[in-house]
Parts: C-alpha cells; sequence; structure tokens
C-alpha cells in the first residue's frame, strides 16, 4: 500500500530552468524565431550556473523546441503550424470550402477568444493592446493597406494572448499563420475598399474597447460581428475582382483583334 506522504524529490536546476522555458513557450511569451538572451546574461538572470543552463538549453534543442545557430545565439524553434501538415497549408488559398470553412471556424472561436479577454486581460495585455490599435489608426490614415493587413494580424493575436487559455493561444497562432504566410492572397482586397476600411477599423475599436473595459458579452458580439462583416465583404470584393479580371480580359482580346484586323487591312491594301 503506498504511504500517504512522499519523499520531496530534489529538482535539478537544469529541470527547473527547462519547465521555465517550456512554460514560456507553451503560454505564448517566447514565440517561433525569438532569439533567447546570451547564455551568460541568462544565466545571470535565472541565477543558475552556465552548466546547469547548457545542459537545458541541450535538451529543448533535443526536443526541437530550440534551435542553435553557429555563432548566431539560441532561437524559439518554429513549433507552430502543426496544426495543418504542411502539403495540406497551400490548399486553402486554392479552394473556395476551404477558405468559408475557415472564416466560420474563426467567427464561432473570435468570439470565444475575446470574451476570455474582456475577463482576464491584465494591465499589460491592455498596454500591448492600446499599442496595436494606436497602430492600426495610423496605417489607416496614412491608407497603408499592407500594413493594415499585417496590424489586423496582430491583434486578433494580442485579443486571443489576452484570453490566457493555451489551447486558443497555440490553436489560433497556427490558424492566423496562414494569414502571416500569405495563403489567402485576396485578404488586402478587404483593406483596398475604401468603404471596409472605415468599417474594419470600427469593428476592431469595439473589440478593443469591449475588452479594455471587461465586458465578456459585449467582446464576444462585436468579433462575431467583425467576422461576419469579414465574410461577407470577403465574398462581394472576391464578386468585385472576378468581375474586374473579366472585363479587363475581355478589353485586352478586343484591342487584340482590333489590331489584328487593322493590320489585315492594310496587308489587303497593299496587295491592291
Amino acid at each position: 500500500m503506498m504511504p500517504m506522504f512522499q519523499r520531496i524529490e530534489q529538482v535539478k536546476v537544469s529541470d527547473a530552468v527547462v519547465r521555465q522555458i517550456e512554460a514560456l513557450i507553451l503560454e505564448g511569451v517566447l514565440r517561433p524565431g525569438d532569439k533567447l538572451p546570451p547564455e551568460r546574461e541568462l544565466a545571470k538572470t535565472l541565477e543558475v550556473s552556465r552548466p546547469s543552463l547548457r545542459d537545458a538549453l541541450n535538451e529543448l534543442e533535443e526536443r526541437r523546441l530550440l534551435s542553435a545557430r553557429q555563432g548566431g545565439g539560441t532561437y524559439v524553434a518554429d513549433v507552430m503550424g502543426s496544426v495543418f501538415a504542411e502539403p495540406i497549408v497551400p490548399l486553402f488559398g486554392k479552394h473556395e470550402k476551404a477558405t468559408a470553412d475557415y472564416l466560420e471556424f474563426r467567427q464561432q472561436v473570435e468570439g470565444i477568444a475575446a470574451g476570455y479577454a474582456a475577463k482576464r486581460a491584465t494591465a499589460a495585455d491592455r498596454t500591448i493592446l492600446k499599442k496595436i490599435f494606436s497602430a492600426m489608426e495610423t496605417a489607416h490614415e496614412r491608407q497603408n493597406a499592407d500594413e493594415e493587413a499585417q496590424l489586423d494580424v496582430e491583434f486578433h493575436s494580442a485579443i486571443v494572448d489576452a484570453g490566457h487559455n493555451i489551447v486558443l493561444i497555440q490553436t489560433l497562432r497556427s490558424i492566423y499563420a496562414l494569414l502571416k504566410a500569405g495563403v489567402f492572397h485576396n485578404r488586402k482586397l478587404l483593406y483596398e475598399n475604401p468603404g471596409a476600411r472605415d468599417r474594419l477599423l470600427e469593428q476592431h475599436r469595439a473589440i478593443y474597447q469591449a475588452v479594455c473595459s471587461g465586458d465578456v458579452e459585449a467582446a464576444k458580439l462585436a468579433a462575431e460581428q467583425h467576422m461576419t462583416f469579414v465574410i461577407s465583404a470577403r465574398e462581394t470584393a472576391e464578386r468585385a475582382h472576378s468581375r474586374q479580371t473579366t472585363s479587363e480580359r475581355r478589353l485586352e482580346n478586343i484591342e487584340r483583334s482590333s489590331r489584328g484586323s487593322g493590320k489585315l487591312a492594310r496587308n489587303e491594301q497593299e496587295t491592291v
């Protein structure tokens, strides 16, 4: 029979370092590509010996959570994106059903994430959101569609981070990675539509204000309404883009035919 009390095991220093770095990666504090401080500095911060730190880093490298670059330091490995296998990722941008399902998924989950953020956001989380939203306003004033699209991803990532749910953080970062990788090539069409740009900014403002004020239901509703608009606006933008492409091809064909007819007429005149 197992006794009620168990002997307390002494934890190795390197194991404690491993657990701390694991937690930082899992909670999204350390992100793929982030560089760790130099060994001497990190050992001093953690108040551990360099050999103990080196043992911990070696273990994390063996488990592919960290990667060392010759003469360039130690970085957090690209541990995101495991939700989708590599051959599947490009298919999302090519197949309409996959894109629609992607947006449908986000419509539901973004509301949950915003609700958690409103309930759990810390002062530091709100400061991060304030900085990102301020940058969004600046990009909007400059009418910089590329920057707005990039900040859109950062804003939603910060909302998820503020919810402090590890599963949501890891899952949605994998989802957002599709946007950053340019899988959805026509995403910028939303921001190139002047009317949509204004509405998107106001929708992000509504989410931001609801989260910062701690209004859970308002945050959920604002996020869901935002994604409903994105789905509708994307369909409208796609149709407009398709019409534009078709009309340009039609014009090109007419002009080519006209050039051919003119050349034929000149040849006939020369023959006569």
